[in-house]
């Protein structure tokens, strides 16, 4: 498929086909009901966000074997395709990653999404819903500006600010203080 093709065919795409286009076309861009929509590129400050959280994350996970941690990883999430800032997933499930598949076809138990300022507040309630409704257990949506995380699971909603700790039973023995992952803002 020329990159032309690729650009032409932006509705009616399943994930099989997200997966065919050409880098060029795919990158910063997400699959929702069909049709590609463009991510906005980070900022710095979102990115550090990101960064800090899986150097935080990585080395416990990996010394506990508790599973894999990684950033901008995309998932199938009942048909759209998201890469979160951040994923988790258990030891279960390393057997169901495909290193060949830019998309991997299940869904992680936790995703991490550091709110960009072009993010509608509807845009990431939808996105947090597809996210749940597809198997996420825990969706973490992170705030720069207002210095807080409110963790989403089905049936509970919850926020942790300032000198709060930010912990999850999904990564025993893991927590993080608030104020330290937004310390460098």
């Amino acid at each position: 498929m020329s990159y032309n093709e690729a650009m032409a065919a932006t509705t009616g795409l399943t994930i099989d086909d997200f997966e065919r286009l050409p880098s060029e076309v795919a990158e910063n861009h997400e699959l929702v009901d069909g049709e590609l929509i463009e991510v906005s590129g980070n900022t710095p400050r979102n990115n550090g966000l990101r960064d800090f959280l899986l150097v935080l994350l990585f080395p416990i996970v990996r010394e506990r074997n508790l599973g894999v941690v990684v950033a901008e990883q995309e998932y199938d999430f009942n048909g759209a395709a998201h890469g979160p800032d951040v994923s988790f997933f258990g030891p279960s499930k390393r057997a169901l990653m495909n290193p060949g598949k830019r998309v991997q076809r299940f869904v992680p138990d936790l995703v991490a999404e550091v709110i960009s300022d072009s993010d509608t507040y509807n845009a990431i309630m939808r996105k947090k819903e597809r996210y749940l409704d597809a198997g996420v257990i825990e969706v973490w949506l992170i705030s720069a500006e207002t210095r807080e995380i409110t963790i989403y699971t089905k049936d509970s909603i919850r926020r942790v600010i300032g000198s709060g700790i930010l912990a999850t039973d999904l990564l025993p023995g893991i927590s993080i203080h608030v104020e330290e992952l937004f310390h460098w803002l």
